[in-house]
This record gives structure tokens, C-alpha cells and sequence, in this order.
């Protein structure tokens, strides 16, 4: 399980709930003693139509708290960002961990911090940007063209000194794509599974659930388990979620099915 620690003011879920530094170390000690085996931190919101934030501010945001974090718990750390100025310092301060939602395509220096600290690395698929993700996303066919995507960064990211054996891989649900996408991602989650490399995916709380659930928190918690079940039964290796502690029951429920 990922658990997600967002350091911002405009996160579509918890967007303010942690941006003082304090809320947000109490935060990432929750998370860790709730059972998350990583805690992504970050400082840059992708939620649909989100303005980018200068790197010298997502900085400000992240690393103190990752300096904080490092010292009190034995959970892995991940940066979650783009830049790879923000990635050099999250890695200094104490991440062993980058999550590119760019798939290192957006800051063209990433690839080669990442080969140089040999660190995992999570490549994601995303059409366009969190500003046009969502202007009407088209695909001929989602699953191949993600999987043909992913295929191609992580021959890349080889390309660049990347051990296979450091990356992740993530499809990018709600990244450019509609309801009927995500769904037909999570249903077909194991044709990605010949690119040979571990599969992230995440669903916490993400607008399609509402959209087919209805509004409310609650409903967007329960979509999210049974959102996170269906993708663990179909493949998933990592879930990144909001609510570590429903979930850890969700994938305890989950491994028994599995193991039955």
C-alpha cells in the first residue's frame, strides 16, 4: 500500500488538510502506523485542469517534511513530482523514491538523477496534462495504447541507465481518460502484465466513483474499495490510496480470496 500525503492547498481529496508542516508530519506517522508499506509525498497538485507549481515552492512544501518524516519512521518515502529539482532534494532529504506522473518525459534530466541514485522509479501514463487530461480524451483502443505507452518509457528509461528491476509501472487512472476508460484499465488490469515489471494504480477517491455512485465522501470511500479489490484480484501489485487503514482490510478480505 502507498499512502498518499498531499502537501498542498487545492488536492481534489485532502487539499489543505495537511499543507502546514506539522499537520503533515502527524499525517505521514498516521499513515505509516495505519500499515502503509510506502508514503508518497507531494507537493503539486494533478488533480483535472491544476496550474503547475514553480519547483522553488513545491521545494518549500515537501522537503522539510521529508526531513521530519525520515527521522521518525521506517516507511520508504517517495516524492511525488515531475522536476527533477524537487526530486534531487526529496532524495537528499531523505525519499528513496521518485513517482513521475510524467513518465520522465516532462523534465528531461530526470531520467539521469534516477539512474544515478539508483532508486525505484513509478512511469505513468498520462494524455496530455493535468490542465487537458480531461478535454475530451480519445483512444482507439485504452488498454493497448496504455500498455504500448508504458512499453515504450520504460525502454526508455533502460536506455538512460535504469535498472529494469527499479521500475514501476502505472496506468493513470483519471489521467486523460473518461469513466469508461478507467473501468476498462482496472477490468483489463493483466495486459500489462508482460512489460515484466511491477503495476501501481490509483483509484482513492477519484471522479469516477462519484460518477457512478453519486456525490458524498462516503460513497467515494466505498467505490474506492471495492475499486481497489477489483484491481488487486486483476493484477495490481501496489495500490496508492487515501484511507490506509480500510484498504489494508480490503487486501487482507482480498489475499484470502486469492489464497483460498
Amino acid at each position: 500500500m502507498m499512502g498518499i500525503l498531499n502537501v498542498t492547498p487545492d488536492s481534489f481529496s485532502d487539499g489543505g488538510l495537511y499543507f502546514d508542516k506539522e499537520d503533515a508530519v502527524a499525517r505521514g506517522e498516521a499513515l505509516a502506523a495505519a500499515g502503509a508499506d510506502i508514503i508518497d509525498i507531494g507537493g503539486e497538485s494533478s488533480r483535472p485542469f491544476s496550474e503547475p507549481v514553480p519547483a522553488e515552492e513545491e521545494i518549500r512544501r515537501v522537503v522539510p517534511v521529508i526531513e521530519e518524516l525520515a527521522r521518525y519512521v521506517s516507511v520508504p518515502i517517495s516524492i511525488d513530482t515531475t522536476k527533477v529539482l524537487v526530486a534531487r532534494q526529496a532524495l537528499e532529504a531523505g525519499a528513496v523514491m521518485v513517482n513521475d506522473i510524467g513518465a520522465l518525459r516532462i523534465d528531461p534530466a530526470m531520467a539521469d538523477l534516477v539512474a544515478d541514485a539508483d532508486v525505484p522509479v513509478v512511469l505513468m501514463h498520462m494524455k496530455g496534462t493535468p490542465k487537458t487530461m480531461q478535454i475530451d480524451p480519445q483512444y482507439e483502443d485504452v488498454v493497448d495504447e496504455v500498455k504500448t505507452f508504458l512499453a515504450d518509457v520504460i525502454h526508455a528509461a533502460e536506455q538512460a541507465g535504469i535498472d529494469r528491476s527499479k521500475i514501476i509501472v502505472d496506468p493513470g487512472i483519471g489521467f486523460g481518460k473518461t469513466v469508461g476508460h478507467n473501468l476498462r484499465l482496472i477490468k483489463d488490469l493483466r495486459a500489462l502484465e508482460p512489460l515484466g515489471v511491477p503495476i501501481v494504480i490509483g483509484l482513492s477517491r477519484k471522479s469516477f466513483i462519484s460518477k457512478l455512485l453519486g456525490p458524498g465522501d462516503e460513497r467515494r470511500e466505498v467505490g474506492t474499495q471495492a475499486a481497489v479489490a477489483a484491481a488487486a484480484l486483476n493484477g495490481a501489485h501496489i495500490v496508492r490510496v487515501h484511507d490506509v487503514e480500510r484498504t489494508r482490510e480490503t487486501l487482507k478480505l482480498v489475499d484470502a480470496i486469492k489464497n483460498s
